[in-house]
Formats: C-alpha cells, structure tokens, sequence
C-alpha cells in the first residue's frame, strides 16, 4: 500500500479587520483542509464558540504550554496570546489534511523559521481602502471606535510585512478574492518555485492605504 502524501500548510495573514477569518472559513469547507484552531487568551466574541473558532484560555495557561514548547508558533498581538499546538498540526498534515492557518506575520516567520518538511504556502490578504477597514473593525467590535482607531494605528506596521509572503491579494469582492487564493494554492502545490503576480499595483495599493 502506498504511503499516504502529507498535505501542505497554507497560511493565510492580514492586518485585522482585513477578512482573513472568512476566507479560511471559506476554503476549510473544501475537501482536504481543515483549519488549525489556535489557542488564545482573549475573551470570546459574539457568537464564537469554544473548540470551533478558538480554545479560549487563560494567561497561565498558555504560559504553561509555552514553557512546555508545545506551540508550533505563538505570538502576542493587542495584549492577547495566540498560538497553535504542534501536535495537532502535524498529526493533520501526515494524515494527508492541508492545514490553513489564520495568523498573523510573527506566527508566520516562526513557521517559516522552524524548517519543517512540510511545503508552506504563504498568502497576505489586503482591504480596499482605510475606509472600509475602519467600517469593518467598527462593525466587528460593537461600534467601539477606540478599539477601531488602535487597530488602525497597528494596521500601517502590519501590512508591511506582505513583502514576506508568496502571494498579496485584495479582498475587495469575497468570492472574487477567494477564488484568486484558491487557484494560487492549486498552482503552488504542484510548483516549487514562487509563481510571479502583479505586485507594482499590490505597491501602489498599500501606498494609497498607508498615506
């Protein structure tokens, strides 16, 4: 019997608010991926569930499982933690499963760093404008404008670090960014090298959302 091929990992970054989360949920549904729940610190919002969206724990905790080095990354982003455990990600990716991450760019680089046998397909995923970031964190935290105006200030550090990964899209239309990323992963699963995208006008667009 032929020995079962690992899958690949596909992370998916962007600053927040930029819509990320939906895209993952997006491709989780396809057959052969599943998305690798991370860890946090952070209280639940509305709606998010324990197990589905995150394991929400507490600041000991994580410590614990940080001392411990059970996390494959981590990082602390807005005074919370986040992390995915090692175990689960790589008992997933030997079963064949494509594991998608929903991260953020220092989780990234520490995949990246840990030199593992597994491809990695990185992808940036960008908002159409500053306004509609601002009306997406609005919307997402409760109207609350102050954590809107953090996230904003956070934002123009963020989407520097598109330069770090394989692919930039801008999620202006959901299914229309979606489809970009799937066909992406399709290409980059079947080539080593990094396919070549426009990325003058990804310079152009930043430069209009950080001015």
């Amino acid at each position: 019997m032929a020995e079962k091929k690992a899958g690949v990992i596909v992370i998916l970054s962007s600053p927040s608010g930029a819509g990320k989360t939906t895209l993952v949920k997006k491709l989780s549904i396809r057959n052969n991926f599943k998305i690798s729940i991370s860890h946090t610190t952070r209280n639940p919002r509305i709606n998010e569930k324990n197990g589905k969206d995150y394991f929400f724990i507490k600041d000991r905790e994580f410590k614990n499982l940080i001392q411990k080095r059970k996390f494959l990354e981590h990082a602390k982003v807005f005074k919370n933690y986040y992390g995915s455990l090692k175990e689960t990600v790589i008992k997933n990716l030997e079963k064949g499963k494509n594991v998608i991450f929903d991260i953020d760019w220092q989780g990234t680089k520490q995949i990246k760093n840990k030199k593992l046998k597994y491809k990695i397909i990185t992808i940036f995923i960008l908002p159409p404008s500053k306004k509609e970031l601002f009306n997406r964190l609005l919307k997402r935290d409760q109207k609350d404008k102050k954590i809107a105006i953090v996230r904003m200030k956070q934002f123009k550090k963020d989407v520097l670090h598109w330069k770090d990964y394989d692919f930039t899209v801008i999620n202006d239309k959901i299914e229309l960014c979606y489809n970009q990323i799937l066909n992406f992963i399709k290409k980059q699963k079947k080539n080593k090298k990094k396919l070549r995208y426009d990325k003058k006008n990804i310079k152009n667009h930043i430069n209009n959302l950080i001015s």
